[in-house]
């Protein structure tokens, strides 16, 4: 079984790739972070899709979604203009939204904007807002970040170079297992998978997503979520420490937690089959089947009406 490729066109008119797996109800949509197109659902998207539609998202400008023409409509507000168009055009009036890292920012803030179109909430190894605070648990990130987008602003074109070459070495992956990562669980295909998609990345594009990702906070939503959540943490994650998820989890009213014993950042790689026996049985119990689920998908010519009189 393997996913179809879709594109939808953004109200921006920004081509966005999604992916689309299995059947069943409720349909669940995966989230990425900044700079991955999906490495991290290796296990967990097949193992959703005996039993669910899932749908996957890539981010502008990551994958094969296009960049924005216009380069400063990378924020998390658009990262939701692209969830919410996607579900339009694969026919799905509400949805799980599955995010890892940067994507629970996303989920959240979706809820935030259009509580309708989400039945429930996966959210694993991230944050509610502002990572680049708590990144590490040290203001290194905090204090370093606005040099380094400053130098990625001025010289666009060294910094790609210099971007590229970087994460393409086996001292990218090395450093990774040897420090971010359980090596014992990981297998080194999948960071390589990580590394070659973010060197595919714009480094303007990332800068000023990770920016936006810095400011951007839910905290003060978390209590007004209102349907059902399942909270994932990797109890040795150091880009988004496990206490954020405990926090996050005690906010959210009626909330289940999962701490992955020894998980890291990539949790569902590290741990795939108690992840998804954990999300399935949470799916099951907790966000019933609909039998009308979704919406006949909107016809092209109508989308193509809908992005002239949206677009901004």
């Amino acid at each position: 079984m393997k996913p179809t490729d879709h594109y939808t066109r953004a109200p921006d008119g920004t081509r966005i790739h999604w992916t689309r797996l299995g059947a069943g109800n409720p349909t669940v949509v995966l989230l990425d972070g900044i700079g991955c197109a999906g490495y991290v659902w290796r296990h967990l998207e097949p193992a959703l899709a005996r039993e669910h539609r899932v749908l996957h998202v890539q981010w502008r400008g990551h994958g094969e979604s296009e960049s924005p023409r216009d380069p400063g409509r990378v924020g998390l507000e658009e990262c939701v203009d692209d969830l919410l168009a996607v579900l339009d055009d694969a026919g799905e009036e509400a949805a799980v939204l599955a995010g890892h890292s940067m994507g629970v920012q996303v989920a959240l803030e979706t809820h935030r904007r259009a509580p309708r179109r989400v039945r429930g909430l996966v959210l694993v190894c991230g944050a509610p807002g502002r990572p680049i605070d708590t990144f590490h648990d040290s203001p290194v990130l905090r204090l370093a970040f606005p040099f380094a987008r400053a130098l990625v602003e001025r010289w666009p074109d060294l910094a790609r170079t210099a971007f590229r070459t970087v994460v393409s070495t086996d001292l990218a992956v090395e450093y990774a297992l040897a420090f971010e990562v359980d090596r014992s669980r990981v297998e080194r295909v999948d960071l390589e998978r990580y590394f070659r998609d973010l060197a595919r990345v714009d480094p303007t594009l990332f800068v000023r997503l990770l920016a936006s990702a810095g400011v951007h906070d839910t905290t003060d939503h978390l209590p007004e979520v209102d349907v059902p959540t399942l909270v994932v943490a990797g109890e040795h994650d150091s880009f988004t420490p496990v206490r954020l998820s405990r926090r996050m989890h005690e906010a959210i009213p009626g909330s289940e937690l999962l701490v992955v014993p020894g998980g890291t950042h990539v949790a569902p790689l590290e741990a795939p089959d108690l992840v998804a026996e954990h999300v399935l049985a949470f799916l099951a119990g907790r966000v019933p089947a609909r039998r009308a689920a979704r919406r006949p998908p909107r016809p092209a010519a109508a989308r193509r009406r809908r992005t002239r009189r949206t677009s901004r």
